[in-house]
């Protein structure tokens, strides 16, 4: 009876293994959004990660949580880390590449709860409402990954987050072009007025003086 249970232990384990050695040794989670923007605004708030707290669908999930900023200010070279509750875990950005206004990429790597880097890529592509962006990340599933992948869905898990942010990300940037036009049409309407004034004033200085005609 105990051969007949180990044997039964072996081939499951053995099957089980062989699942998860089965499962995509790769992931790529992926999320688009069309903002009524222009590129430069959604793409300064992702270059820059200073601006991240405004956005970041994970920022929200610990107040406390505690980040430091390294190297340039912003753009390639810059890098992010933070350590907060076990929401957000403990890990760190790093800007790789920047194309202006066309794409971002940068490597992400989580420390704690569990070690993994990934590269995650944002992409900037002018359409007629203004700007889609899209928000990726990609990543090798090692063992323990395959087999996380058995009870979890990482599409699902992350690209919700993704969506959120992309959400809060399009609010602001259609907040700040609407505050960007709004202000170069008050700045039009007040250099139109002050050339009508100045275009009146040179008119009256230009009008001929009438001399009165002395009566005979």
């Amino acid at each position: 009876m105990l051969k007949k249970v180990v044997l039964a232990l072996v081939v499951l384990i053995v099957g089980l293994g062989a699942l998860i050695a089965s499962r995509p040794s790769t992931f790529r989670v992926e999320r688009s959004i069309t903002m009524a923007a222009p590129a430069e605004i959604p793409f300064g708030a992702v270059n820059d990660f200073h601006k991240w707290r405004f956005w970041s669908p994970w920022d929200a999930l610990d107040p406390k949580m505690q980040v430091t900023f390294d190297g340039p200010y912003a753009g390639p070279g810059a890098t992010y880390a933070w350590s907060g509750n076990d929401q957000v875990g403990k890990g760190k950005m790093s800007n790789l590449e920047a194309q202006p206004y066309d794409s971002i990429r940068i490597q992400l790597e989580f420390l704690e709860p569990w070690p993994a880097s990934n590269i995650t890529t944002f992409t900037y592509k002018p359409v007629p409402e203004g700007v889609q962006v899209t928000w990726a990340m990609e990543g090798n599933n090692n063992f323990m990954g395959k087999a996380f992948s058995l009870f979890m869905d990482m599409d699902g898990m992350v690209g919700k987050d993704f969506e959120k942010g992309l959400a809060t990300l399009k609010k602001l940037s259609e907040e700040e072009a609407k505050n960007r036009r709004e202000r170069e049409a008050l700045l039009k309407a007040r250099e139109e007025a002050e050339a009508a004034k100045a275009a009146a004033a040179q008119a009256e200085q230009s009008a001929p003086t009438q001399t009165a005609t002395p009566t005979p």
